[in-house]
């Protein structure tokens, strides 16, 4: 009685009876795992990339491997490419057309599409439309390849995987990406000239005379050649979450579904950078 008669006179109170538990600790613990799960991810796609930059210059070279994946990733997208292509002149034909004509500007209509096609519109959608078909199945055939220890059976033969699976795949990514995107520029451009040629007569030698007055080749090479990085992302993410498959056939699924969600990310997120770098080094 004494005791506690003191303690009220001086201010304090007394102990608790149980320990004190903060309710924030659960939701900064999981906030803390998800942030070592990121960069543990990218440690482990670093030394992916590593394995496979070693394994594609150390002979032998899977030339036959690569000119089939070449076909594969490059003839069966030309077509999925080349409509995306003409679908996105058509757009970028009528809405330019439409902003132009309000402020006089008609005249620039050529150009307007040449340039939104060939300097941005163009390498995106490629890179995202190859994302969508050719993630999803270079990480869905690896994962199965994965879940059904064909890679495990590779690697007991004595030949590597990274060099029979992954190089080749990554490199046709990057070689094929920059044709895919000349094709769909030429399809969107194609396009443009026929929506605006129905809306009002202009011959194709008008229309590119028009649209490619004052460029140069600073103006169309840099966008293009950046899909060559859009291939890399692709390929790399793609073989690297196709061969790191756990879990049977829910495993396949996972794997194709976050090869196409990370490879278009960072497709996206590589196109902000790259844009910035052209501006700085091709004024």
């Amino acid at each position: 009685m004494i005791d506690r008669n003191f303690s009220t006179v001086a201010g304090t109170q007394p102990p608790l009876s149980g320990p004190r538990t903060s309710v924030m600790s659960p939701m900064v613990g999981s906030f803390l795992g998800l942030i070592n799960k990121f960069f543990e991810w990218f440690g482990d796609l670093g030394i992916f990339f590593w394995r496979v930059v070693h394994a594609a210059v150390t002979p032998p070279f899977e030339f036959r491997e690569l000119f089939r994946q070449l076909d594969e990733i490059g003839s069966m997208s030309l077509p999925l490419v080349a409509l995306a292509g003409a679908a996105t002149g058509v757009v970028l034909s009528l809405e330019a057309r439409y902003s132009l004509t309000r402020f006089g500007a008609k005249s620039l209509l050529p150009a307007a599409i040449v340039f939104s096609v060939i300097h941005e519109t163009g390498p995106i959608i490629t890179g995202l439309v190859v994302s969508g078909r050719v993630g999803a199945g270079i990480g869905a055939e690896l994962a199965s390849m994965k879940v059904t220890e064909q890679i495990d059976a590779i690697e007991a033969s004595a030949v590597s995987p990274y060099r029979l699976l992954a190089a080749p795949r990554i490199l046709a990514c990057i070689l094929v990406l920059p044709l895919l995107t000349l094709a769909g520029d030429a399809c969107g451009v194609l396009m443009g000239w026929v929506t605006q040629a129905l809306t009002e007569p202009l011959s194709l030698h008008q229309f590119i005379s028009a649209g490619f007055k004052g460029a140069d080749f600073n103006d169309f090479l840099p966008p293009t050649f950046k899909t060559a990085v859009f291939g890399l992302i692709i390929g790399l993410i793609a073989c690297f979450q196709g061969m790191r498959t756990q879990g049977g056939a829910a495993g396949v699924g996972r794997a194709a579904t976050s090869s196409v969600v990370l490879s278009s990310l960072f497709v996206i997120l590589a196109d902000v950078v790259l844009v910035k770098l052209i501006l700085i080094f091709f004024p």
